[in-house]
């Protein structure tokens, strides 16, 4: 690995304040990041880590402070000026071009050297030899690619440049084992080349595994400073600070680090004691019959676009008051067949029954009229209403008063439908620990609050069944440890069944009754979680061997 070299910061941030709009997000920071080093930047949702990305790039405003990069002041620079001088960021998300090739989003890259047609050849011919996936791919548009190809084109981009320092917002975001493993990989390679990273990561194990020396933030402050695994000793700072619970009778995980064992060859252990298996103490709820009615059921579910088969007659049973989990590669058609059963694409044959009635054939809000909740993988919501208003709305259906005139002139009927909102509002508020926020903004609240108050919002609508898509996507560790514990007790209090996309194996093992595998649109195991994850097709399709990125929460094996 690369010694770093301490004489010089590479990075120097000095008394940095930043705001959106009258709102101050960073407060005062200071950083230094020496040539050589991986630095992880930790930190509970809404601390303020993109937001100080997007200030190192020029793209917010410092208010105050200053940075200065390779012995250069580049505060409040253009952008183009802080990427010409070294500093290349990976935004979060899905950062390519939808409606370009593969092709055309590396030729775009490559801006910097558009002169030299030559050197941009052999920048993309780099590029490609650390993701040959995309060289089968280069012809086709980004928007078609799954949801790990996009994310190594994302950091192809951001390698195009011959960065100096490499910023990573969100490496793991909502992929696979396999694809985390495959770029953790890229990262350390690149790392050894010579190139200075600093990686935003919500799974503090992922991040731990690629980091020499953590960074944790929370409201816009540096609260800690160090190697990583002083970071692993401080249980005060991983904790959850807005799912309420998190550490509730369970002892602190702990994470592997830099220094650990690579975790070949081990699987993941799933808890048999009651105990969920991502570190946060389990709530107690009973397993479903076994001959428990049926609630969901897709028979011989099939959906094509074009030529390319996305579901490929999937056969699928949900009982009541089981959890779910549905797991699969990005591409595997997970989301695809969630659209087919909550009514947002039409199915191709097949059929989708719920509580015995045949559903394919209704509009997405005559399923959720009829007992289908879903979730999406980012959470919909009222920006500019409060959680109490955004929990109020979510139960309209339910509403026995809808008259404007009756509202108007306060009729008893009218009244009662208001009190009975407000209760189940109440209710809600309660059950998921959103007293806090009730009065907030949902627009103001970090992402992991807002994934509560989406499912909140699922439940105001009192659903037979929830179907959840990758509900800890962009969700701290600490908040998704504490997410498992939050929905087996929504599932015990309301007696909800249970669908649940989700990459995170040691929260879907410690809630799942059973778990189904996709791969190319078909099922290609089922069984209880320890099944599965066993499976031969798992392992070599999904899971991979670097426990890293499979235990993206909880304890790592080390």
């Amino acid at each position: 690995m690369t010694e770093p070299v301490v004489d010089e910061p590479l990075l120097e941030v000095r008394g940095v304040d930043a705001s959106y709009g009258p709102v101050q997000i960073l407060f005062g920071l200071d950083l230094t990041v020496a040539r050589g080093e991986i630095v992880a930047l930790l930190g509970t949702n809404g601390a303020g880590k993109s937001t100080l990305f997007k200030v190192l790039t020029g793209l917010l405003e410092a208010q105050a402070g200053s940075v200065r990069f390779a012995g250069t002041d580049i505060t409040n620079r253009p952008t183009n000026e802080i990427v010409e001088r070294g500093m290349v960021m990976m935004p979060g998300g899905r950062s390519v071009f939808p409606t370009l090739t593969v092709k055309e989003n590396l030729r775009l890259a490559g801006w910097l050297k558009r002169k030299d047609r030559a050197a941009v050849a052999a920048d993309e011919e780099r590029v490609l030899g650390l993701f040959p996936r995309l060289r089968e791919r280069y012809g086709q548009l980004a928007g078609d690619l799954s949801g790990g190809e996009q994310q190594m084109l994302a950091i192809s981009q951001a390698l195009m440049p011959d960065p100096t320092l490499l910023l990573i917002d969100e490496l793991s975001l909502g992929l696979a084992p396999t694809v985390v493993g495959q770029l953790i990989e890229v990262v350390r390679q690149t790392h050894e080349t010579g190139v200075t990273v600093l990686v935003v990561e919500q799974s503090i194990n992922v991040a731990l595994r690629l980091a020499e020396r953590a960074v944790f933030m929370e409201k816009g402050e540096f609260r800690f400073t160090g190697s990583t695994r002083e970071l692993v000793d401080r249980p005060e700072l991983l904790r959850s600070v807005f799912i309420a619970g998190a550490q509730a009778g369970g002892p602190a995980p702990t994470a592997a680090t830099n220094g650990g064992a690579k975790g070949k060859g081990k699987r993941l252990a799933t808890a048999s004691n009651g105990a969920s298996s991502n570190g946060s103490a389990a709530v107690l709820r009973s397993a479903p019959a076994a001959d428990a009615p049926v609630l969901l059921e897709c028979r011989d579910v099939r959906k094509r676009f074009g030529g390319i088969t996305a579901v490929a007659g999937v056969d699928l049973v949900l009982h009541e008051g089981e959890i779910l989990g549905l797991i699969g590669q990005n591409g595997a058609g997970k989301t695809t067949l969630f659209d087919c059963i909550s009514g947002f694409l039409p199915i191709d044959g097949g059929r989708i029954l719920l509580r015995d009635v045949d559903i394919a054939d209704l509009a997405p809000h005559e399923r959720a009229q009829a007992g289908l909740g879903r979730s999406f993988q980012e959470a919909r919501l009222f920006p500019s209403l409060t959680t109490a208003e955004t929990l109020a709305i979510a139960r309209e259906r339910h509403l026995l008063s809808r008259g404007f005139v009756a509202a108007a002139f306060g009729q008893p009927l009218s009244r009662s439908s208001e009190a009975d909102v407000g209760h189940k509002v109440d209710l809600l508020i309660e059950l998921m620990g959103l007293g806090a926020f009730r009065a907030k903004l949902t627009g103001e609240l970090s992402t992991g609050t807002r994934r509560i108050v989406e499912l909140a919002c699922l439940l105001a609508a009192d659903p037979a069944v929830i179907a959840l898509d990758e509900p800890s996507g962009g969700v701290a560790q600490r908040e998704t440890e504490a997410l498992g514990p939050l929905l087996q007790r929504v599932q015990a209090y309301t007696g909800t069944s249970i669908v649940v996309i989700e990459h995170d194996m040691p929260l879907l093992t410690g809630i799942c009754d059973r778990m189904v595998a996709l791969e190319l649109g078909a099922v290609i195991a089922e069984g209880t979680p320890a099944e599965v994850l066993d499976h031969p097709r798992v392992i070599a399709s999904y899971l991979g061997t670097d426990e890293a990125a499979i235990q993206r929460s909880g304890a790592a094996i080390s």
